[in-house]
């Protein structure tokens, strides 16, 4: 009987324990992969608190996985073992509706989530199936490579899908484990981009990530002047905002995407959205073909993470870390 071994929250907001599951056959579509880092993202907070009432105890988190291959099902031809590969948080949908049919598996009704109902990364090892698995390229290190699977997929695919090129002003709003991703990937696709963070202690760090601005959104003054500037604003923030005043931010077409979620309701005035044709949009995780699209672009251009390392046996702390945001920008832990 094969046994995984990891660290579960055994009731909501508890700490993490060790805990041992038999994950049962093998499916004949499934890739089961030794993990050799896994990244905090703060869904898992969320996750191990049940704030989204959709967790089950025990529960081992961790959806920012990379390994290698460790064993493969009878199906499987696109991994072999000793691939080192990655998984981010969707490790199945149905392959049969219209919007897996059209490779928009990431909004799949039957998308299945890698540690939602089911044990995650924060383990020795994991299951998924293979067409959620994507290869690592050797230029990315696997510590770097961990945080672009879940973090790194959220704020790409937005920037992909609504056209980014050298012509775009493109905002990133919140510089974190999102938004410094963000930055990077926007410089990629040849934009101008503006960093909007409450930290004015971060101006410089922005500018070395490729921030051509840094607007203090703390000063009222700094946000009037940037009144019409931007043609997409993408928000990483989980914090209220005056959202209003980044419309007013907009050019006339621009967008307000949200790849964050504020805890209040999102109120505005329809007529800066009428009169200048600006919309607001949300945007999930990438596609599976959008994930390796990601891992290609971040290989060949040097886009990284920011990473603290931590060994697994410390998730706790650093668990405790990332609460308090005292890491920059993203915990990883390793096996």
């Amino acid at each position: 009987m094969a046994q995984f071994h990891g660290l579960a929250a055994h009731a909501a907001g508890a700490e993490l324990l060790p805990y041992h599951y038999d994950p049962g056959k093998l499916g004949a579509q499934e890739v089961e992969i030794a993990i050799t880092h896994c990244g905090i993202c703060y869904s898992d907070l969320h996750l191990i608190s049940n704030d989204w009432g959709i967790s089950q105890y025990p529960f081992i988190p961790g959806h920012e996985i990379v390994g290698t291959v460790a064993a493969v099902g009878s199906d499987v031809r696109l991994h072999k073992a000793g691939d080192r590969v990655g998984l981010g948080w969707q490790s199945n949908s149905c392959g049969e509706c219209e919007w897996c049919m059209k490779g928009m598996e990431n909004i799949c009704p039957a998308s299945e989530a890698t540690c939602v109902r089911r044990n995650g990364g924060y383990a020795d090892r994991v299951r998924a199936n293979a067409r959620f698995v994507i290869a690592i390229p050797e230029a990315i290190k696997s510590e770097h490579a961990a945080p672009l699977l879940c973090a790194g997929i959220t704020v790409y695919n937005p920037l992909r899908s609504h056209g980014i090129h050298p012509a775009s002003r493109v905002g990133i709003v919140g510089i974190g484990g999102l938004g410094h991703l963000a930055i990077q990937f926007a410089r990629v696709f040849g934009a101008e981009v503006t960093a909007f963070s409450s930290s004015a202690g971060k101006e410089e760090e922005v500018r070395a990530l490729g921030a051509h601005h840094f607007v203090n959104t703390r000063e009222s003054k700094a946000m009037k002047e940037v009144a019409g500037t931007q043609d997409f604003l993408l928000t990483t923030i989980n914090a209220d905002q005056d959202w209003g005043t980044y419309i007013q931010a907009l050019r006339p077409t621009g967008t307000l995407c949200f790849v964050g979620v504020p805890p209040s309701p999102i109120a505005l005035h329809a007529f800066p959205l009428i009169a200048g044709l600006r919309s607001v949009t949300g945007s999930p995780i990438g596609s599976p073909h959008m994930l390796r699209e990601m891992m290609d672009v971040a290989a060949r251009h040097g886009v990284k993470a920011t990473t603290e390392n931590f060994p697994m046996s410390k998730a706790n702390e650093a668990i405790e870390k990332v609460k308090k945001n005292k890491v920059r920008y993203r915990a990883v832990l390793a096996n």
